[in-house]
């Protein structure tokens, strides 16, 4: 018998998971939204479909009667609601927020929960922490662990050199809200959108900047171990003073509706895009000095039947991946959940994990 599982939210990244999700075939999965107009397109996948706001409290828990996952790929603000409701339900709860206060909500909830509560299942964070894990395992003490990620369009056409590929409340809010570090062995939160540095892989120049929410809880995870670790996201060479003009200069910062809306009409979507990690270490093993890197590359593709971009792929199966290994029993049945506790080994040898293998589908 399918296992029951409920995604809430029915954008671009939903759309992926419940695809990945059906055509396994070991859950029957229900897609719940407030928009008709989003549900219509899930005509073609064999989903059952209810229309749902998730700011009633009613509406929320009848959707969850019975079911035995929740995925919240809502906005990150919606993460306190669903989350309480799935505990209510005893339903083992999953969603992509990269926002820290949600994330703390999501953690307080899960104390005494007869289910999973595995909150930031995604790229970054999600994967990258699972990947910077790996490599903190092979050191005995570390003096930098470094986090880059970014999701870039494949052809940069624009000033930002940037293109929408995921949701733009949570683009907003990694580069406005705090950003955690662990700096000379203390837990300190950085500004976002500073300590540029420049790099180039294969040839291509980047930038990094800090932004927030990538570590997830990696910063409790290594304390005491890692000495210096930070989070960096990676675009394009020029985009983060433009963008540090817009939300600083301009105090739009202080107006992120408004920042929103403009992004919503005055930068494109697309499929052609790149996902880049890149993590570096540096520290002691048996006395000496070494350093490790882990790096992966995950590309557009054309997947079960239509061309899906390269953060649609990444996304989705982080937290499929998660799904599935709550759901063979390879990590905790109860309580909070981190990313963190997922082997390397594992997520890649997992069917939707292996959607990271370092090599070009398309």
């Amino acid at each position: 018998m399918s296992t029951k599982l409920i995604i809430f939210g029915g954008g671009e990244i939903g759309q992926m998971i419940a695809a990945f999700l059906v055509d396994c075939g070991d859950y029957q999965v229900t897609l719940a939204d407030y928009s008709e107009a989003s549900l219509n397109l899930f005509k073609d996948l064999d989903v059952i479909c209810q229309q749902v706001d998730v700011t009633d409290e009613i509406q929320l828990s009848r959707a969850m009667i019975g079911q035995q996952f929740v995925i919240n790929a809502c906005p990150y603000m919606f993460a306190p609601s669903i989350a309480a409701a799935s505990k209510k339900a005893k339903a083992h709860y999953f969603d992509l927020t990269e926002d820290v206060k949600n994330t703390q909500i999501v953690k307080e909830l899960a104390e005494g929960a007869q289910s999973a509560f595995m909150p930031q299942c995604g790229l970054a964070p999600g994967f990258v922490s699972i990947a910077a894990n790996h490599l903190a395992n092979k050191f005995d003490e570390i003096d930098e662990l470094r986090m880059r990620v970014g999701a870039l369009p494949k052809y940069p056409t624009n000033a930002l050199k940037y293109n929408l590929t995921w949701s733009i409340d949570g683009l907003i809010n990694e580069y406005c809200q705090p950003c955690d570090s662990i700096t000379d062995g203390e837990l300190v939160k950085l500004p976002p959108l500073e300590d540029l540095e420049n790099f180039a892989i294969e040839g291509v120049d980047y930038e990094a900047f800090n932004t927030s929410g990538g570590l997830g809880t990696l910063c409790d995870t290594l304390a005491g171990k890692a000495k210096n670790l930070n989070y960096k996201s990676i675009r394009y060479p020029g985009h983060r003073d433009l963008i540090k003009f817009l939300l600083h200069d301009l105090q739009l910062n202080k107006r992120q509706d408004l920042v929103k809306e403009i992004f919503k009409n005055a930068i494109p979507a697309i499929t052609q895009d790149t996902v880049l990690v890149f993590n570096t270490a540096l520290g002691y093993k048996n006395g000496q000095y070494i350093q490790e890197i882990y790096t992966t590359t995950v590309y557009a593709a054309e997947i079960l039947g239509k061309q899906r971009s390269a953060i649609q792929i990444s996304t989705a199966a982080g937290i499929c991946a998660a799904i599935d290994l709550v759901h063979n029993k390879k990590l905790p049945q109860s309580g909070f959940v981190k990313q963190e506790e997922i082997t390397l080994e594992d997520f890649l040898d997992n069917r939707f994990g292996q959607y990271y293998a370092n090599k070009e589908i398309a």
